[in-house]
């Protein structure tokens, strides 16, 4: 798919397609490139993090932070190198194009693709979220038995004890590593790098939605190693990373699609770190039905709000002059 602009009448010269853009017509990139790219970016960003002491030789680090350090900032080398590498391959124009807005990196729409992706994302949690506040209310049913009324004291308390732990989680390297690390980097390697190179290979748009998910998924596979040495089985190290895979599936098909229907890296970033927060959502509680009604009007619910809540004219003031990796202007 692309539009070719003339830059000197400022008209749309070619219709969308399925082949890269090119000022020439003829494809600058084919389907086994883009493919063979992707590979090789997944299989970098999971290889750094073993460099340090496989091919630097560098001393085991002497505690976790160390270790988790260490970690960042290969995955930093890895994504900046994504990046570069990636600007290199594509048929970036360069004096046309800002690069930026290749990868969906903007300012733009902020607000939009925060809050959009959030409210979608949530009702996919909704029955994790209805037993979050099912359990805070009984906390507070056994406050009132005990005779602890809510006062003013008790609400400075819980305020005191908010803060505290929001302070405690930022001087926690592994919250580091879900919250901020790991969440950036992978949509910045796996969403923002690879999905201009599979749309600009010319691949349809639902091939990419679900054919990028597959290099994310298979990038965690080096668990399965550390899995099997932890539990000493290799039974349940496969039966917990093929677990693992088939999640970072389903939930890469839908950063994938925030991605291309937005436009907006700020999109897939917001929901990944909203999933790590809560992890696995709940569906069902032996605690109370609710759970399973509320997982099952959540689901509903995001499957009739996914479409709007994603339309590309929420989060772009314009979908013209768009070039290969820009899917969202024929995707209404």
């Amino acid at each position: 798919m692309y539009l070719l602009i003339n830059p000197s009448e400022n008209l749309v010269e070619a219709a969308f397609t399925g082949d890269a853009v090119s000022d020439g017509g003829d494809s600058e990139m084919s389907k086994s490139l883009a493919v063979i790219t992707c590979i090789a970016l997944a299989i970098f960003y999971v290889a750094i993090l073993y460099s340090p002491t496989l091919i630097l030789r560098l001393p085991p680090p002497d505690s976790f932070q160390s270790y988790m350090i260490r970690r960042f900032i290969c995955a930093a080398i890895s994504s900046v190198f994504s990046l570069i590498a990636c600007s290199l391959i594509l048929p970036i124009q360069w004096g046309k194009s800002h690069l930026y807005s290749v990868y969906g990196i903007r300012l733009d729409h902020m607000w939009q693709a925060v809050v959009f992706p959030l409210t979608l994302t949530s009702l996919m949690y909704a029955g994790t979220l209805i037993l979050k506040l099912l359990l805070l209310l009984d906390s507070g049913q056994e406050d009132r038995e005990n005779g602890r009324s809510l006062s003013l004291d008790s609400i400075k308390n819980i305020v005191c004890e908010f803060i505290e732990s929001t302070f405690s989680l930022a001087s926690d390297i592994s919250a580091w590593r879900n919250y901020l690390v790991a969440p950036l980097t992978e949509e910045l390697v796996f969403r923002a790098c690879m999905i201009p190179l599979l749309l600009c290979g010319g691949f349809s748009t639902y091939t990419v939605v679900f054919l990028c998910p597959i290099f994310f998924s298979l990038a965690h596979l080096n668990h399965l190693l550390e899995y099997a040495q932890r539990s000493g089985s290799w039974p349940k190290a496969f039966a917990v990373v093929g677990f693992q895979l088939g999640y970072t599936v389903i939930f890469g098909s839908y950063a994938s699609f925030l991605f291309v229907r937005t436009g907006h890296l700020t999109a897939p970033l917001v929901a990944h770190i909203f999933c790590n927060y809560l992890g696995i959502p709940i569906i069902i509680s032996r605690r109370t039905g609710m759970v399973t009604v509320a997982s099952v009007a959540g689901l509903l619910g995001f499957i009739w709000l996914l479409f709007p809540l994603t339309s590309p004219h929420l989060y772009n003031a314009r979908t013209d002059n768009c070039m290969c990796w820009h899917r969202y202007c024929s995707w209404s």
